[in-house]
């Protein structure tokens, strides 16, 4: 067994359970990027660039560090790997980056629309709102520095403008819950906004505790991550 295969494998699985469920958008193409941090190391596994996910095997899977440079492995890795790299960088907390293009998500996208607090269980994983990342090309430094500006409210979720989504984790299940709970309230908000009445959304209380509980967790990660 490899020294990385334990990354590459949950980078590879996490990838066909997001293919086979709809997340990428569709099943023959190759949008979408997950990524995984290597455990006390400035590396990442990342899934390669323009390879369709079911053709994906173990070692089509990157190993990169956060400067973008290949470690292992003979593809090359996601045009997207400097956003991931960007996420490992400002946020010590986060462990596991999931990028799709989920179908209700993608709405709010377009509509360049940030969700609000709408659901105590969404506001508490994901933060209080999923807020939108301004557009830039795919690929391109200028989107990996847009979100990066937006890590700072601590979120585990963003909409990217005409794009797609962005879902963190301090572990891949994590990711892929945000993922799932991002497409979730998108729509519910969605089908509550088409009916025309009044949508409301959390007490101030309550969005000021999931705003703690964020700001707390990922605190005390940069703690750690210090020491």
């Amino acid at each position: 067994m490899g020294l990385y295969d334990q990354y590459k494998n949950e980078v590879l699985q996490t990838s066909l359970w997001l293919s086979d469920h709809g997340y990428f958008g569709s099943l023959r193409g190759t949008g979408g990027n997950v990524s995984v941090r290597v455990e006390d190391r400035d590396l990442m596994a990342v899934t390669p660039s323009s390879v369709k996910y079911h053709e994906l095997s173990l070692d089509d899977i990157c190993i990169c560090d956060l400067a973008g440079a290949v470690v292992e492995g003979a593809r090359a890795p996601s045009v997207e790997a400097g956003l991931h790299a960007a996420v490992y960088r400002e946020r010590p907390d986060v462990k596991a980056v999931v990028h799709t293009h989920q179908i209700y998500g993608s709405v709010f996208a377009v509509l360049n629309q940030p969700i609000p607090a709408l659901l105590d269980e969404v506001s508490f994983s994901l933060g209080e709102t999923i807020d939108v990342v301004p557009y830039a090309l795919s690929g391109s430094p200028e989107l990996a520095a847009n979100v990066a500006a937006k890590l700072k409210n601590n979120a585990n979720a963003y909409i990217i403008q005409n794009h797609g989504i962005l879902a963190l984790g301090k572990n891949m299940d994590k990711a892929l819950l945000a993922a799932e709970l991002l497409e979730k309230v998108a729509q519910i908000y969605y089908l509550a906004l088409s009916t025309g009445k009044p949508v409301t959304v959390l007490p101030d209380q309550i969005q000021e505790m999931a705003r703690s509980i964020r700001e707390f967790e990922v605190n005390e990660a940069r703690k750690k991550a210090a020491t």
